[in-house]
């Protein structure tokens, strides 16, 4: 109990850390451009590059776990983090901002196949569907702390000392990491010795690709809550930009409130694929309503909030449809392809959205969501995971 609590509270901190470092520079955009007279249209390209470089290095990053081990490559990933926040903070001009963006993004690609390859193998089994639970839930701490942090720290003392203090806590969590090595340490691959051709193949087996489909497709539809739906609510309903606002933040807050939720859940399914499907439906059927206009205005909220906690329950019960359809020893590849899918869902799919708002087409914005996450449902269920005994194979 001491040693799973330990390791799940480490990649915690490290997973709550990788998404502070996303949302801890976009807070900053006005007072950049006001200082470094660059457009934000320049600003979204650091912002691309360092998603692009993320969903690019990912799938090697798990190459690299499975093959030498995931503590290393997760310590370099938060030496990566550090060392982007750091340059961006030093920064006097719009390259040394792209620099430290570049470094962020290689440190981003670690985090998913070093963190699960780590949680796969050192946390029991019983304790698993609890120990993604509070991977997720971490993450949507960092999210909704970052912001906070830089604007608050901006506010005092300027941009560059939000992002330097950014780059401290990095180093903070550095240390803490080496201080507790030993809690990350996995034994030596199996597959250490093969050829890379053969370590790749397991990334083309069906279930694994379903996977890779599951997360492009949930990312797609959760970038046009999270990026247009304020956009959209306020030209469909007529609601202040204030009120929109508060409707996707307790989406954000129930989503993190289902993953917690989700934990429970999983540990007691017996089929993960059908709790991540009825999850996905909920979520799926609110926002069909909205783009229905079937809810009033006012109901705005309580809706987004169903639909978030829908969408946060699947968490675990996906993460374990993912370890389930994971040979043993590649937990660090497959990992890494799966999650490479949030990237790719995450910048592949803006511009239709945008240009949907642009042609005032609000509605089309939560259809295609709608979509997306119906799409979704169905690569879950064709993967056909029919019980726990499934995830007891080693890692």
């Amino acid at each position: 109990m001491r040693q799973d609590a330990t390791v799940i509270g480490l990649i915690g901190f490290a997973h709550a850390m990788s998404h502070f470092y996303q949302l801890l520079l976009a807070p900053l955009f006005p007072l950049i451009r006001e200082e470094l007279g660059v457009s934000y249209a320049a600003l979204g390209f650091v912002v691309a590059l360092f998603y692009t470089l993320s969903a690019v290095l990912q799938p090697i990053a798990g190459f690299v776990v499975d093959r030498y081990g995931a503590r290393s490559v997760l310590l370099g990933g938060v030496a990566c983090f550090a060392a982007g926040a750091l340059v961006m903070g030093l920064s006097a001009g719009y390259p040394m901002l792209v620099a430290g963006a570049a470094l962020a993004g290689i440190g981003n690609s670690v985090f998913h196949p070093a963190d699960f390859a780590i949680l796969n193998a050192r946390v029991s089994k019983p304790r698993l569907s609890y120990a993604f639970s509070a991977h997720g839930v971490a993450g949507y701490i960092g999210f909704a702390a970052a912001p906070v942090f830089s604007v608050a720290i901006a506010a005092a003392y300027g941009w560059h000392a939000a992002l330097l203090a950014g780059a401290a806590l990095g180093v903070v969590l550095l240390a803490v990491l080496l201080l507790n090595a030993g809690y990350l340490r996995i034994d030596a691959p199996r597959s250490a010795k093969k050829r890379l051709s053969e370590d790749a193949r397991v990334l083309f087996a069906w279930p694994v690709v379903l996977c890779f489909l599951y997360f492009m497709l949930f990312a797609a539809g959760l970038t046009g809550l999270q990026s247009f739906s304020v956009s959209a609510m306020v030209e469909q309903y007529g609601v202040a930009v204030t009120a929109a606002s508060s409707a996707l933040t307790i989406y954000l807050m129930a989503a993190a409130g289902g993953i917690l939720t989700g934990g429970f859940v999983a540990a007691r399914a017996t089929r993960h694929d059908f709790v991540a499907a009825g999850g996905l439906a909920v979520n799926a059927a609110a926002i069909l309503l909205i783009a229905m206009n079937q809810v009033p205005a006012g109901a705005l909220p309580a809706v987004f909030a169903l639909a978030g906690f829908a969408s946060g329950i699947v968490a675990p019960s996906r993460d374990l449809i993912v370890r389930a359809s994971t040979p043993p020893g590649a937990a660090g590849r497959v990992f890494g392809f799966v999650y490479s899918g949030l990237d790719v869902g995450s910048f592949a799919t803006p511009v239709f959205y945008g240009w949907m708002l642009d042609r005032h087409l609000p509605q089309a914005v939560f259809y295609m969501a709608f979509a997306f996450t119906a799409l979704a449902i169905v690569a879950v269920l064709l993967l056909r995971v029919p019980n726990t005994a499934a995830v007891q194979h080693p890692q």
